[in-house]
């Protein structure tokens, strides 16, 4: 597996915005969305990508389409990779109306999946079930991400929904918090256009203390990354990213690219005084 630090560029070249960049990461979180990425094309993301990729989820119930052979060469590589693996929340949506939550948390963990994400986002969950499915996927030893938001075109992020939930799915033991955006980046904090306005997202990074560490935002779009890194900074944890995204997202990170390096320039540049 490829190191995170380059290996003969110098370290200012590499990251000029300064930001430590090791895994296993708390913060500044890469997750991935895959609609359909065929093996030997996943094996080519890994072997360039993976120092810089943290979460990889199988968009919608895509998982289902999978032969069992080539799924668990996927989720094999992707361990190896040191990434947490899922099935998309709709899978779930899915499944769990027709078996129990318990039935799934243990075959997906059988499959060889390590984590699970947990929505509400087409058919609902009222907080003691989103409480019981969260405790059931730590007991069946994945790692949860839960999410925020509906799937529903006019729906919009409220202030108070999102921080009952943050708080209430941590206190239950999942790790992060998703806010829903979809693959298209139309919903949640974005309008119909893709745009966010700024200002919200610091009222809820304000309003959520030290817990804002904790959201993951799905983000698709570059104008999306670019708006919540220079609203939040580097360490913002970013979600829905394209699988050819990767390394155009960590150059946004680290401020190699023209949309945040002057940016990041001056915040290592305040830091430092």
């Amino acid at each position: 597996m490829l190191d995170c630090d380059h290996p003969f560029l110098p370290e200012h070249w590499a990251n000029p915005a300064g930001h430590k960049r090791e895994k296993p990461r708390d913060v500044g979180l890469t997750m991935v969305i895959d609609k359909g990425v065929g093996l030997t094309a996943f094996r080519d993301l890994l072997e360039m990508a993976s120092p810089f990729l943290d979460i990889y989820k199988l968009g919608f119930g895509t998982a289902a389409l999978y032969s069992k052979e080539l799924l668990q060469q996927k989720l094999s590589l992707a361990a190896r990779h040191g990434l947490h693996i899922m099935p998309g929340g709709t899978f779930f949506e899915i499944a769990r109306r027709h078996s129990s939550v318990k039935e799934y948390m243990d075959t997906i963990k059988s499959v060889g999946f390590n984590a699970v994400e947990i929505s509400d986002g087409t058919f609902p969950l009222c907080p003691e079930e989103r409480r019981r499915a969260i405790a059931a996927g730590i007991e069946a030893g994945l790692v949860v991400y839960s999410e925020v938001g509906k799937k529903a075109a006019d729906y919009r992020t409220e202030l108070s929904e999102l921080l009952q939930t943050l708080q209430a799915d941590l206190d239950a033991g999942a790790s992060h918090v998703i806010v829903e955006a979809r693959e298209s980046g139309t919903v949640g904090i974005f309008d119909k256009h893709g745009c966010a306005d700024d200002r919200f997202i610091l009222e809820i990074a304000r309003a959520a203390g030290p817990q804002a560490s904790r959201l993951i935002w799905e983000a698709p779009k570059k104008e999306q990354q670019v708006l919540l890194l220079r609203a939040l900074g580097s360490g913002v944890n970013l979600g829905n990213v394209s699988c050819m995204d990767v390394l155009s997202v960590e150059t946004l990170r680290r401020g190699l690219r023209g949309d945040t390096a002057a940016f990041m320039e001056a915040g290592r540049a305040n830091a430092c005084e």
